[in-house]
């Protein structure tokens, strides 16, 4: 009985240091190649002072990759016989960008470090954290050590990734299902602060939305018509290129640019929190930034699980 009873006691302590061993932590490269993530944060600030909007392109794919199957990389996955590819899910094809980046910055990381040992899926986060940065948000230790997955899912990224479409009971239980409350889906929501949206996604609300302000979608219609345009940019707040809180303080005029948008200000139970972000903006950059965390935390793969990838457009040999 006495053995029976240490033999499951060493059972639950290996158990427990496997399970710290490989949990994500920000020190993660530290030993292994300490100079990882300058060499990536440089790469950033450059693509970046090249074109802002880029800084808003390499958060959406980090956005994207772990809303599907968790942070793993699976969005960086070419179309292959055993890849059915997420680039062409609805939210992705024609829309995601940012890939040629991702792939300079993997180059010479795994130059600087002398082989691969930093994950795609570590370089999406990171690439994230910078560009946020780099364009005026909140900084904060990504915890790294994901791995990188083996397959992709382009029906699961169709049925993971919210649409611009959707009301707010739909975006919370979306959220839910990653395991993210409101209050992260208003402050990850609050990303918008930066980038441009298609023609494609907000052209329904322009023309047939009634909580809209008339001058706000009279000017979009100038650029956006009823037919053709489908990637015709238009900026999703104000400041599209700055990392603020005019994204909140458009809901609350009823200028937000896609039905997920202003359904955060629609009379619902996300009103007080876009009020708050836009009031108080120290509040949105530290929840913005602890909601990324988390995120980055979505079903992550780590130790056996996965490979760190030599090239992140596809699986290794």
């Amino acid at each position: 009985m006495a053995s029976h009873a240490l033999i499951l006691l060493q059972i639950i302590v290996l158990s427990s240091l496997a399970a710290t061993a490989f949990s994500l932590s920000p020190y993660y490269y530290k030993n292994i190649c300490p100079q990882a993530l300058p060499t990536i944060k440089t790469l950033v600030e450059a693509a970046v002072y090249k074109e802002r909007r880029m800084g808003a392109s390499l958060l959406r794919l980090h956005f994207h990759d772990c809303f599907v199957n968790g942070c793993d990389a699976s969005i960086l996955l070419d179309p292959s016989p055993t890849i059915d590819s997420e680039k062409g899910a609805l939210a992705n094809q024609n829309s995601a960008r940012g890939f040629e980046v991702i792939d300079e910055i993997k180059a010479e990381v795994d130059k600087i470090c002398g082989r691969p040992v930093v994950s795609c899926a570590d370089i999406l986060a990171v690439a994230a954290r910078d560009s946020v940065v780099a364009l005026g948000g909140p900084s904060w230790k990504v915890r790294l050590g994901r791995r990188d997955s083996t397959t992709a899912s382009r029906t699961q990224a169709d049925i993971d990734i919210p649409s611009p479409l959707m009301d707010l009971p739909a975006l919370i239980n979306n959220f839910r299902n990653q395991g993210l409350n409101q209050r992260d889906l208003v402050a990850l929501s609050g990303g918008h602060t930066i980038g441009f949206a298609q023609c494609l996604a907000f052209r329904g609300r322009i023309y047939n939305a009634t909580n809209i302000n008339p001058s706000f979608a009279k000017e979009r219609r100038a650029t956006c018509p009823r037919t053709g345009g489908d990637t015709t940019l238009a900026p999703l707040d104000s400041t599209a290129a700055r990392f603020d809180t005019a994204y909140f303080n458009s809901l609350v005029k009823q200028r937000g640019l896609l039905t997920s948008d202003q359904a955060l200000f629609s009379g619902g139970s996300t009103d007080n929190l876009v009020n708050t972000y836009r009031l108080y903006p120290q509040v949105f950059r530290k929840d913005f930034a602890q909601s990324m965390i988390k995120m980055g935390n979505i079903k992550y793969l780590t130790g056996n699980q996965g490979q760190i990838r030599a090239n992140c457009r596809m699986v290794n040999n």
